[in-house]
């Protein structure tokens, strides 16, 4: 029996079944070697005639040098009488919600919990996580015990969050305040987060069952409208008075770039000037909501990022006012446009989907719409080619070309001809073949 280490665990390899390796320096202290190459570190005692096992944590999260000194700890209380396997046990039968969502979200900020395409949840995503736990499950279920909670709870968890049972204003920092409101979707994203804490606690052995499993959601009602060409027109009025009357560039450019490109708002505000290839008409995004992902540019889109001041100055495409950080005045930005230019509900989600809507107006296909806007499923990422295909740059700068004039003059778009599917073939062969998008 080796005394465990980083290397001896790391050389081990799977035999088709679960076995064990001893350290032979610290008489009860394991690795778990499981059938999926995966290692787990534990111990192993005797108490009142019984063998009993304890899980330390999964080697990678911890290290062998932490293992050691947590399993000298656990088999020194072993040594004084205790048991530390029952006390485990104990503590997971009396575990509450709120108690489950501390431990959850510690998880999570040692990138033990994933997300989507397998990868660690994002800090955004934990920031609302947190956010939705604080404000709607701990007010709730927080004081329940875990392994108390039925179907029956899970479902009138959602009711109540849907009829405002905890809309509140809540204060943050020093001057700021968050509005908590209820309603179908917030009912909906957030009992999604409590049965990912349940499967959690399923995956722990804390419960047997999840209990959020078949609960019925009410529907998310997605925003759905879309930009008409005269409030295109109104925006882009609007964006022209702000420009002429000494609004900040920031502010102007933001929106600038959202209606043109189809971008999340987050997208655009993180933009670094390292991201951006005008000479390859694409924006590199080292980590958009879906990954790595490349952008198209359209002419019109290029033509607003070339003409930023900021380009030698700053990190950021948008840089903050004041000081190294980027743009953070965008909420404010957009009620100001909203009210110059009377567009009810201004936001970058109704810019995002207004572009989409456009180049589906121009008769692009639903694969061509999401590779443009970064769908999840349609991402073109740097992992498999290094530019963009001519294709896809003509259809964002068709789409954005449209966005601008109906900025300009109010004219919808001209509906674009749509391909057969001989032509279809003929294009896909010559993006294909083309050994890289054109320069701008």
């Amino acid at each position: 029996m080796p005394k465990i280490t980083k290397r001896l665990v790391e050389a081990a390899e799977p035999k088709g079944r679960d076995h064990f390796i001893w350290c032979d320096e610290l008489p009860g202290f394991g690795v778990r070697v499981f059938a999926s190459g995966r290692c787990s570190y534990l111990i192993q005692y005797r108490h009142s005639g019984r063998t009993r096992r304890v899980t330390i944590g999964l080697h990678g999260p911890v290290t062998a040098e932490d293992a050691r000194k947590a399993a000298k700890g656990l088999l020194g209380r072993v040594a004084q009488g205790e048991d530390p396997a029952e006390e485990k046990a104990t503590n997971r039968a009396a575990m509450t919600v709120a108690e489950l969502c501390d431990a959850y979200l510690a998880a999570a900020d040692k990138g033990l919990i994933m997300g989507k395409g397998g990868r660690p949840k994002k800090a955004r995503t934990l920031y609302v996580d947190r956010g939705r736990i604080e404000r709607h499950i701990k007010p709730l279920l927080g004081s329940r015990r875990v392994r108390d909670l039925t179907s029956a709870d899970v479902q009138r968890f959602v009711r109540d969050v849907q009829v405002g049972k905890t809309a509140a204003v809540v204060k943050t920092g020093l001057h700021g305040k968050a509005v908590v409101r209820g309603g179908a979707g917030t009912a909906a994203r957030t009992v999604g987060l409590l049965g990912g804490i349940l499967s959690y606690a399923k995956s722990e052995t804390i419960i047997p069952a999840n209990p959020a499993f078949g609960v019925k959601k009410p529907a998310d009602n997605k925003r759905g409208r879309r930009l008409r060409p005269e409030e295109f027109h109104a925006l882009g009025k609007a964006l022209a008075t702000g420009e002429a009357s000494g609004e900040v560039w920031q502010a102007t450019a933001l929106i600038w770039l959202l209606a043109l490109t189809g971008c999340r708002l987050s997208e655009i505000l993180n933009l670094r000037w390292s991201e951006v290839d005008l000479d390859f008409c694409e924006l590199r995004l080292e980590d958009s909501k879906e990954g790595a992902s490349l952008r198209p540019l359209g002419t019109r889109a290029r033509a607003v990022l070339d003409a930023l001041p900021s380009r030698t100055a700053s990190t950021y495409v948008l840089p903050g006012i004041r000081g190294a950080r980027r743009y953070g005045g965008q909420a404010h930005a957009m009620e100001r446009f909203e009210e110059a230019s009377g567009v009810a509900g201004l936001g970058a989600h109704l810019l995002r989907h207004s572009f989409g809507s456009t180049a589906a107006d121009l008769g692009y296909s639903e694969s061509t719409i999401g590779a443009m806007l970064g769908h999840a499923g349609h991402t073109v990422t740097s992992l498999y080619i290094h530019h963009l295909d001519e294709v896809l740059i003509d259809a964002a700068d068709r789409a954005a070309e449209a966005v601008w004039q109906a900025m300009q003059t109010g004219a919808g778009p001209t509906m674009r001809r749509r391909r057969g599917a001989a032509e279809q073939q003929e294009a896909a062969a010559a993006a294909s073949a083309s050994p890289q998008a054109p320069t701008a």
